[in-house]
């Protein structure tokens, strides 16, 4: 019997980042689910799979913190108060692609640390 692997459904949010095109860009940050379609070939058991959770969030961790410090320090080092919306939505949308990378490859590579 086929386990299936459900996380892949989570690249549906990404049509959430249609709503950014409405004006507000904080949406944009939404586009980086759609990497989770990546995804819909997986394999493994509930063990594997929590333990490729928990090495993808490990790395979209550390990319989230990065990646926020240098954008609110862009800001607030220019003054843009406008542009934060947008500056926040890059980490997000980063975060959530490298967290979908991370799981494809984690899965993939079919053995966990």
């Amino acid at each position: 019997m086929k386990v299936r692997n459900n996380i892949a459904y989570l690249g549906f949010l990404g049509f959430l980042g249609l709503l950014g095109l409405t004006g507000n860009t904080g949406f944009y940050g939404f586009f980086g689910a759609f990497g989770f379609f990546g995804a819909l070939g997986g394999k493994g058991s509930d063990e594997r799979v929590n333990s490729n959770i928990n090495r993808a969030c490990r790395n979209a961790f550390v990319f989230i913190i990065v990646a926020s410090s240098i954008s609110l320090a862009y800001a607030g080092t220019f003054n843009d108060a406008g542009s934060y919306p947008s500056l926040l939505a890059i980490p997000f949308a980063g975060s959530m692609l490298l967290f979908a990378g991370s799981y494809i490859h984690y899965d993939r590579k079919g053995n966990a640390e």
